[in-house]
């Protein structure tokens, strides 16, 4: 069975049971993970016994807001659309991703999965060799990325066929207040390290980890347009899940990515004996990606 067919099958009352946005659960979730961030970054400020140890800690609860953001991109995750966008605008600010250049990206992704010269997440290329994955695991080459596509926002430059020219003002926009912003921290490091110690290291701190979790999402799938075989969904952690709020169940996201993140695990349990790329963990993926490399 490919996914439309999947698709085509389901009854109306059950497509519209999974697609229901709720009121209250994106907003708990939200409180559970943003009170986490301000808990450990609270604790760092106060300089706690061993504080420095929780400076991953703290990246890895900032990356892990880049799953928020692709919710956003959707409008999934909270009842509100306009919720849904600023949440999604401070997650980008957070994480230097640009939301609405983001979300032209991220459906064009969605439209084109793993299709060689379509889906522009292909564009960077994934990593063939041991030396290139590491290279791609330290972060440094997206925030490279980043700073080229701020770059090109802010002066305008930037060009691409999946972001349309309806679009192209707003993004512009939307990187210059950014950009200001920013500015706006650099120049708090003067009178206060705070942000460098709360937000900006850690964040430097943990991209590897969102490196290495991105990578498992499409990593050595087979580039067909069958989402049953160009995503991968892994099987990990019930805190993992959390932070990722459910995107490690990936086909079932892409199968149906109008589906809230609170109701992944339900459509999880109608497709899961169709699945036909799944890793029993993180570790269990990477040391699988890694053994096809030399």
């Amino acid at each position: 069975m490919t996914h439309r067919e999947f698709l085509s099958a389901l009854p109306p009352e059950t497509r519209n049971a999974l697609t229901a946005r709720s009121k209250w659960r994106g907003i708990a979730h939200l409180a559970g993970h943003a009170g986490a961030i301000l808990a450990v970054g609270t604790l760092i400020l106060l300089q706690v016994p061993l504080w420095w140890a929780l400076l991953p800690v703290q990246g890895v609860l900032l990356v892990a807001l880049f799953t928020l953001q692709h919710e956003c991109t959707h409008k999934t995750p909270f009842a509100s659309d306009w919720l849904a966008d600023r949440v999604g605008q401070v997650c980008g600010f957070i994480l230097v991703n640009p939301f609405i250049w983001f979300r032209y990206f991220h459906l064009a992704h969605h439209r084109y999965t793993n299709l060689d010269g379509k889906d522009p997440e292909l564009e960077g290329t994934k990593p063939e060799t041991r030396r290139a994955w590491a290279w791609h695991v330290s972060g440094l080459p997206y925030w490279a990325s980043a700073i080229r596509l701020m770059a090109a926002l802010v002066t305008g430059k930037f060009r691409a066929d999946y972001l349309p020219a309806r679009a192209r003002p707003h993004a512009i926009r939307e990187a210059r207040i950014m950009a200001l912003l920013y500015g706006a921290s650099a120049l708090s490091l003067l009178w206060t390290s705070a942000l460098f110690w709360v937000w900006l290291l850690p964040v430097i701190l943990a991209q590897p980890v969102l490196r290495l979790y991105l990578l498992a999402e499409h990593g050595d799938c087979p580039r067909v347009a069958d989402m049953f075989a160009n995503t991968r969904t892994t099987f990990t952690s019930a805190i993992i899940r959390f932070l990722a709020w459910n995107m490690p169940y990936h086909v079932e996201h892409h199968v149906f990515p109008s589906v809230p993140f609170h109701n992944l695990p339900v459509l999880h349990d109608l497709i899961r004996s169709d699945l036909q790329v799944t890793a029993e963990g993180y570790i269990a993926f990477t040391r699988a990606y890694l053994a096809r490399r030399s």
